[in-house]
């Protein structure tokens, strides 16, 4: 991972905990089921933007670095480990 990006993802991440929480007592409140699952898709909407940050540092960093490495085997390494994790996301 990029340092540059880490905190702005920590952050990131810190509200998402922070918004969890909220929808936690949200369900011990017996909020209305709309206010409860507007809150998760907002959860998921940051959880989304976060791992689109992760996935761009990757391409960015770890991806291109084996591209301009050269190397055959870790550019097909990396190539496998994006295929795999896309895979697991279906």
């Amino acid at each position: 991972m990029i340092q540059d990006n880490k905190p702005k993802l920590l952050n990131r991440l810190n509200r998402v905990e922070g918004q969890v929480r909220g929808i936690a007592r949200m369900v011990e409140d017996d909020r209305y089921c709309i206010d409860v699952l507007t809150q998760i898709q907002a959860v998921r909407a940051a959880l989304a933007k976060v791992e689109s940050e992760m996935l761009k540092a990757h391409l960015d960093h770890c991806i291109e670095s084996a591209i301009v490495s050269g190397d055959t085997n870790e550019q097909r390494k990396k190539a496998a480990e994006l295929i795999d994790l896309l895979a697991r996301a279906r």
